[in-house]
């Protein structure tokens, strides 16, 4: 059994960026640029839209992250995204999810241009991701194929589950394992004896939010799991797969904390680089 480190993974990633983005800094005169959006004052998302501004500067991008108070009008934030969707020198637009109560999150996302849709999540990207076309795919469900491809796992013809159907990592990372040539079977709260799934797979992602969901009798030996969950249990942060039972039996895991997570945001990163690239290369 080896662990996937996503830390490792990530740094060797984000020094490559941090090369690229320099080298775009030459040749164009300005370093690339993200903007995030955060509405109301959730902690956890403010914990996240830090380490997006601290992946900014990591990497040399130039970053800007405009706060709303909960209760702003929905329009002066609509205003202010057009305004980044028409500004040239603004190659990735986030606003960060989830909104609080009230704001239309579907109009608010309609705002920003595919081209600067960095999360992945518009309907045009996510529709070209379905056709094998993808322009920007979703960071999660792109950072796990990364991690996927540091193990060396021939993936063509491989059987995949993904657990869990979710917008954000579900479906397109369904969409990816599908596009490698791997047999993929996407199951969820209504699909009955998932084991019986999980037990014939030779890749398991799981992404549903429950706490050590996947258990070791779950899976089969050799198997790669890759956990997407972070869930807070007796104060300490576990996945949705039961480590100590699961690991043993398993070629590649990844662990929680420090497998999955690390990569979201070094995909968000190279995904603006992507996108400045093709919006003036």
């Amino acid at each position: 059994m080896e662990i996937i480190s996503g830390k490792a993974v990530s740094a060797d990633i984000r020094q490559d960026i941090k090369q690229d983005a320099l080298s775009f800094k030459e040749r164009f005169g300005r370093a690339p640029a993200l903007a995030v959006i955060i509405v109301g004052d959730d902690p956890a998302s403010h914990t996240y839209v830090n380490n997006k501004i601290k992946g900014c500067a990591e990497v040399g991008f130039r970053s800007i992250c405009q706060k709303y108070a909960n209760g702003t009008p929905q329009e002066e934030i609509a205003s202010f995204i057009k305004g980044l969707a028409q500004d040239e020198e603004v190659d990735g637009i986030l606003v960060q999810l989830p909104l609080p109560k009230g704001y239309d999150e579907k109009y608010l996302l309609s705002l920003i241009p595919d081209s600067k849709d960095v999360d992945g999540f518009s309907p045009t990207n996510t529709g070209l991701l379905s056709m094998n076309r993808p322009n920007t795919v979703s960071c999660t469900p792109l950072g796990i194929m990364h991690l996927l491809a540091s193990t060396g796992t021939q993936l063509k013809g491989k059987n995949a589950v993904v657990i869990g159907r979710s917008n954000t990592v579900g479906k397109p990372m369904a969409m990816l394992l599908l596009n490698a040539d791997c047999t993929v079977t996407v199951c969820h709260s209504k699909t009955k004896d998932l084991s019986s799934y999980t037990k014939n797979a030779d890749i398991v992602v799981v992404a549903i939010g429950r706490a050590k969901f996947l258990k070791g009798e779950m899976v089969k030996e050799g198997a790669i799991v890759i956990d997407v969950g972070i869930n807070r249990v007796d104060g300490k942060l576990v996945g949705d797969v039961d480590f100590e039972e699961v690991a043993p039996k398993c070629s590649y895991i990844t662990p929680v904390p420090g497998g999955v997570g690390p990569m979201t945001i070094t995909m968000l990163l190279l995904n603006t680089l992507n996108a400045a690239i093709h919006r003036l290369a």
